[in-house]
């Protein structure tokens, strides 16, 4: 038996391996798994090209606990090691740059930034193991077993040993510390989650099956009895489905791969995008638009990265454009840097092309939908909607993509391209500085007072809802310079679209100058900003507005940028409009008794605060009150 140290100038090493080498020390398995495999292809690859023998049998890897010894053994039937190999690529090679590794990586970048650096892969076992064994047979001929042992310092011992088969076996002595890794649950949980699709056979314990009884014992209704029989449970599927060719994959394929990525999600996506480039990168993957329903679930782990078929991350911010957060899904690219931190990783040249191609591949499949079936496009749109908006909120390049096939959705259900929109509304809703007016509704039953004018006089009301409505509508007005979006009720009906036609008004200034203080008196001050507007006399009475500017401020201020957040909380501000040729006013202006005129501003000032659900509390508790008592 042959004793030394492992090539490190410092023993600390150990320490700040177990500490900060992975923020998860259920990581560890992931890495000799994927070490396993690795040793398994290159066995496969060898025996190809003839520098070994041809592959046959069992190439499975196994993960075995023993409770009792307090052991994990990974075992492979890979390429294996003869003992100088054991020393070049575990005692020298793996630290040969360990002096760098401390100078570099003391910082809070040191959990997420070394993965697979200077070989410590292996060395993660010892984040949970006390002792770590090495037992390897070589495939190379005339080689002999080898073991290497280890206690977690530079101290190791290497020597012949005994195996049954050719090989490796990493046995972890599991530490005091870490006796979950020895529960079969919570080993199968961490496989399922990183080596799900590794592309060799992973088993794990032992799972059941129901086959005939051998001995052909039949029950009561003649039927050979069942007996429960213990097989190998294998955790893993060895082709995931994004790795086949989509030529020879049915919708129904897509479907089921998506079930088993999302077991608990039971609504099916409503479209599926196929990755598939080998240059001038590599990248596969499926991605699958959920269906959304109206709301931005904005969650940044259904998209789960993948490189080789070694699960990663769900984590896929800086690698998937932010408006593909969205999508649920399957990315796997060896191209893309997993070694390295996220602030190196954002500026990385590759992982800008992979997300430039997906979002472009994204927008390809839209207009490709859009073009093939119109009909179910705009069926689809009040869920493709909010992914698009936000898409051209935070991607130039998918703005101009996302003109071929956008679409606007009026009140009446109806949805058109812009071409269309802007034919249809001519020149009757052009204002007297020619840009075309198209009033938009964020909520169609609370804004019902507002609407059904509007669309008497002809105009087409859109439908613009969702959080993102005042930020997407200036995003529009950016994209479509000719036309102005307004809220139905960000004015009233005769003032939404502006023409020169004057009306005439039923009331002189001296009368306005007269009334104004009257009416401004049954509304909280500072808040309300009254305003005379010649209407016709059949129009509400009084109707309260807010600002299409103001209130869009305010809006994006609330959902987050915009510009706004420079001016601290805006205040809140709303327009009185009042009806100058309403028969009320005359009532107003003719009442000698100021309590009774008070009186009658105040009750028609609460009907319009009313109407817009802005009376509460107190005030609406007695406005209620005197409601009933006038009905006593």
């Amino acid at each position: 038996m042959q004793k030394g140290n492992i090539n490190v100038q410092t023993e600390n090493i150990f320490p700040i391996i177990k500490k900060f080498l992975y923020s998860d020390h259920e990581i560890f398995l992931r890495e000799l798994v994927s070490n396993a495999v690795d040793a398994t292809q290159k066995r496969k690859t060898l025996a190809k090209i003839g520098e070994i023998t041809a592959v046959e049998g069992d190439t499975s890897i196994e993960v075995l606990i023993d409770s009792e010894a307090k052991t994990l053994t990974i075992r492979d039937r890979g390429i294996g090691m003869t003992e100088e190999e054991v020393n070049k690529y575990i005692n020298q090679i793996a630290f040969s740059g360990a002096t760098e590794f401390l100078d570099k990586y003391q910082g809070d970048d040191a959990k997420t930034a070394i993965i697979g650096h200077f070989g410590l892969g292996f060395y993660s076992a010892f984040m949970v193991a006390k002792n770590v064994d090495i037992i390897s047979w070589s495939q190379k001929e005339d080689s002999t077993p080898v073991q290497w042992t280890c206690d977690g310092s530079p101290a190791y011992e290497i020597g012949e040993a005994t195996k049954d088969e050719r090989g490796t076996d990493i046995v972890l002595h599991i530490a005091d510390d870490s006796l979950e890794f020895l529960e079969q649950a919570r080993i199968d949980g961490i496989l399922n989650k990183y080596c799900k699709f590794m592309p060799v056979e992973i088993i794990s314990g032992t799972s059941s099956t129901w086959e005939d009884d051998p001995s052909g014992e039949k029950d009561e209704k003649d039927n050979v009895k069942k007996i429960e029989v213990k097989v190998p449970n294998v955790i893993n599927k060895t082709q995931p489905l994004w790795s086949r060719q989509p030529a020879e994959l049915k919708d129904e394929d897509y479907q089921e791969f998506y079930k088993d990525l999302y077991p608990m999600n039971f609504e099916d996506p409503l479209f599926h995008i196929h990755l598939n480039v080998d240059f001038p990168f590599n990248l596969t993957g499926i991605l699958y638009f959920p269906q959304l329903k109206k709301e931005m679930e904005l969650r940044r782990d259904k998209i789960h990265l993948y490189s080789n078929q070694v699960f990663i991350t769900d984590n896929v911010a800086n690698i998937v454009p932010d408006f593909l957060t969205m999508l649920h899904g399957v990315i796997d690219s060896p191209d893309i840097p997993l070694n390295v931190s996220r602030s190196y990783l954002q500026e990385d040249a590759n992982v800008k092309k992979i997300s430039g191609h997906i979002s472009k591949k994204v927008s390809d499949k839209l207009a490709s939908m859009f073009n093939k079936d119109r009909e179910s496009f705009a069926a689809q749109w009040d869920d493709l909607r909010i992914f698009v908006e936000y898409g051209m909120l935070t991607d130039e390049k998918f703005t101009e993509r996302a003109k071929k096939f956008i679409l606007f959705k009026d009140t009446e259900g109806t949805c058109v391209t812009y071409d269309e929109l802007i034919a249809a509304v001519g020149e009757t809703q052009k204002d007297k500085s020619g840009k075309i007016v198209l009033p938009y509704t964020s909520d169609a039953k609370a804004q019902h007072a507002f609407i059904e004018p509007a669309k008497e006089r002809g105009y087409k009301v859109l439908v613009m809802e969702g959080p993102l409505a005042s930020h997407m509508v200036q995003k529009l007005e950016e994209a479509y310079p000719e036309v102005q979006f307004k809220r139905v009720d960000s004015d009233v009906i005769d003032n939404l679209i502006e023409t020169d036609e004057a009306s005439t008004s039923a009331l002189d200034e001296k009368q306005e100058e007269t009334l104004k203080p009257i009416i401004e008196g049954a509304f909280p001050s500072g808040t309300y900003k009254v305003k005379f507007v010649p209407m016709t006399p059949t129009a509400a009475p009084i109707t309260i507005t807010r600002s299409e500017f103001m209130r869009r401020m305010k809006e994006q201020q609330a959902v987050g940028g915009g510009g706004f957040q420079m001016f601290g909380a805006m205040p809140e501000s709303y327009d009185v409009a009042v009806n100058a040729n309403h028969p009320m006013v005359q009532k107003l202006l003719n009442e000698t008794d100021s309590k009774e005129q008070a009186r009658l501003a105040k009750r028609a000032g609460n009907l319009a605060r009313l109407s817009q659900g802005l009376l509460e509390g107190e005030e609406l508790t007695s406005f209620i009150t005197e409601g009933y008592a006038e009905l006593a």
